[in-house]
C-alpha cells in the first residue's frame, strides 16, 4: 500500500516517513507541487496509484490545496487526502476541506499522531462493508453496492468522506447527531477539529442543492428530513 508524502521540508518528509514504514506502509517522497503532480499522474497511469496522500498545503506551488482540488476533479477524486497546514492558520484548514480534505494535521505535530491519522483514514476508505441497499429520500438515492449517489436520477461527485456522511444520515433520519457524535460515527475518530464536520456538512448541502434535507438544530447538531427541508449553512 502507497502512501505519498508531499512537504519542501526534507526533515518533515523523512519523520513521517520512518513512523508509516513501521506500519508496514510503502512511502514516496515529493518536495513540491510540480513532482507531486508528476507523480500522481504517473502512478495512476501505471496502475499503481497511491492510496493516500498527505500533503502540505505551504510547499511551492501548486500548493497542496491546488493540489488537492486536481485529485478531486482527476481520474481518481475518491484518493484520501490529508493537509499538513500552519498552527492557527485557520482560513488554510477551511479551504483545504471545502477542497475535498479528509482531514488535516496542524504543524508542528507528532508525527504518531499523524500515522493515526493516515491509518484512520485508509481504515475507513477501505472498510465500507458491501450492501445492495438501496437508500432513498425524495429525490435523493445512494447505492452502496456501487457507492454512488444520484439527485433526480443524475449522478453526484461526493468524495469518499461526503458518500459515508450522506449514507449515514440516510440510515438515521429524524435523528439528531451532534458534530462530536458524527466524528465519532462517520468519521470513527475520538479526535479531531469539530469544524472538519461543519465544512462536510456545507460541500454536502451544497452538492445536493435544494434536495438536501440536512437541518440544523440549534445547539444540539444536525438531523436529516425532520421536516423535509433544510435550513441552509450553519456554524452550529
Amino acid at each position: 500500500m502507497c502512501i505519498l508524502i508531499a512537504d519542501d521540508d526534507p526533515v518533515v518528509r523523512d519523520v513521517v516517513r520512518r513512523y508509516l514504514e513501521r506500519d508496514g506502509l510503502t512511502v514516496v517522497e515529493t518536495a513540491d507541487g510540480p513532482s507531486t503532480m508528476a507523480e500522481l499522474t504517473a502512478r495512476d497511469r501505471s496502475g499503481d496509484a497511491v492510496e493516500l496522500a498527505v500533503l502540505d498545503v505551504m510547499m511551492p506551488a501548486p500548493d497542496g490545496i491546488e493540489i488537492c482540488r486536481a485529485v478531486r476533479s482527476g481520474p481518481r477524486p475518491d484518493t484520501p487526502i490529508i493537509l499538513l497546514t500552519a498552527l492557527g492558520d485557520e482560513d488554510d484548514r477551511v479551504l483545504g476541506l471545502e477542497a475535498g480534505a479528509d482531514d488535516y494535521v496542524t504543524k508542528p505535530f507528532s508525527p504518531r499522531e499523524l500515522a493515526l491519522r493516515v491509518a484512520s483514514v485508509l481504515r475507513r476508505s477501505q472498510t465500507r462493508p458491501p450492501s445492495t441497499e438501496i437508500l432513498r429520500d425524495g429525490a435523493v438515492e445512494v447505492r452502496p453496492d456501487a457507492q454512488s449517489a444520484l439527485v433526480d436520477g443524475v449522478p453526484v461527485d461526493l468524495t469518499a468522506r461526503e458518500y459515508d456522511l450522506l449514507v449515514f444520515l440516510l440510515r438515521h433520519p429524524h435523528q439528531v447527531f451532534s458534530r462530536e457524535e458524527l466524528l465519532a460515527k462517520v468519521w470513527g475518530w475520538d479526535f479531531g477539529d469539530l469544524s472538519t464536520v461543519t465544512v462536510h456538512i456545507k460541500r454536502l448541502r451544497a452538492k445536493l442543492g435544494d434536495r438536501h434535507r440536512i437541518e440544523t438544530v440549534w445547539g444540539r447538531g444536525y438531523i436529516w428530513g425532520r421536516n423535509g427541508r433544510g435550513t441552509g449553512e450553519s456554524n452550529a
